[in-house]
């Protein structure tokens, strides 16, 4: 058979469920997930393999509507994975409101020149005859070539989405290993790791206003790796949170996320946390490039 390849872009509004979908189609963890919207900030190419085809999957940030700089980064970010995709796969909340906002996305999505597909998420929680007249109203309103309904949770309707994105990918050689399921570097997924703990962990809006800097990733001549990150926040309020009585809420969060990252590289991990104050650190060009986001005037 002729080896296919190509570029999946994976739009959607926050919490529309990219990342899982992404998680499910590749078979394993590559991009972090939690209950609260816009988790993913960066662009992540999570890589699948079907049958001779290799599937190139951008998960990208939820497109919402911008008020700081970060959150232009991120949008830049969701639009830029988009360029020179041979898809878009529109990711839809089945069970959610079809908005003003959410019309404007499609909107958005039908005016570019790749081809498209609709795939409406979360269909075991969603109820039937409003979900059928949505994809009627997406059909009207994209003219995609095709729309799946799954659940990327359960794993329904995922290997058939997956069949079918293996058959519209371009005949070419592969871009990657095949054991390889991620083109993120290990300073970035652990980076990631710690991140996803953040939102685990904290239900405040916390989260939103940090990030995680990978200062050092080093591999001991034990097979171990020894990593050392610094959580940024603006305010000591926010430190304290973190912190938690005694430290007990940054050792808990440290604790989940060396046993996630051992369990993902297959190393014994020892994870260094340190949280630091920084009221300006979203001017700061280079953590952007650290985090995988372009700098956005």
């Amino acid at each position: 058979m002729t080896e296919r390849c190509g570029l999946i872009a994976v739009v959607g509004a926050p919490n529309a469920g990219k990342s899982t979908l992404v998680n499910a189609l590749v078979g394993q963890k590559v991009a972090i997930v939690s209950p609260k919207a816009q988790t993913t900030r960066t662009r992540l190419m999570g890589i699948a393999i079907e049958d001779q085809a290799q599937l190139l999957l951008v998960d990208t940030p939820g497109i919402f509507d911008p008020r700081r700089r970060l959150d232009r980064a991120m949008i830049a970010a969701a639009w830029g994975g988009t360029e020179g995709a041979d898809l878009i796969a529109l990711v839809i909340d089945a069970k959610g409101k079809f908005n003003s906002g959410a019309r404007a996305l499609v909107d958005q999505v039908a005016a570019r020149p790749e081809p498209k597909i609709v795939v409406l998420n979360k269909v075991d929680v969603a109820d039937k005859e409003p979900m059928l007249a949505r994809a009627a109203e997406l059909q009207a309103m994209l003219d995609p070539q095709a729309i799946f309904f799954v659940s990327a949770l359960s794993g329904d309707g995922v290997p058939e989405l997956k069949r079918e994105l293996a058959k519209r990918m371009p005949e070419g050689p592969w871009h990657f290993p095949e054991d390889q399921v991620s083109d993120a570097s290990e300073r970035m997924l652990a980076a990631e790791v710690t991140r996803e703990q953040l939102y685990l962990q904290l239900r405040a809006e916390l989260p939103y206003d940090s990030a995680i800097e990978t200062e050092k990733y080093e591999e001991r001549r034990d097979g171990s790796v020894a990593i050392h990150q610094q959580i940024l926040v603006a305010r000591d309020t926010q430190r304290a949170i973190i912190l938690g009585h005694r430290g007990a809420r940054l050792k808990e969060i440290g604790q989940k996320a060396r046993e996630e990252l051992s369990r993902i590289t297959g190393q014994t991990v020892h994870l260094f946390l340190h949280v630091k104050v920084n009221p300006r650190w979203e001017e700061d060009r280079s953590l952007y490039q650290e985090i995988g986001l372009d700098w956005v005037d």
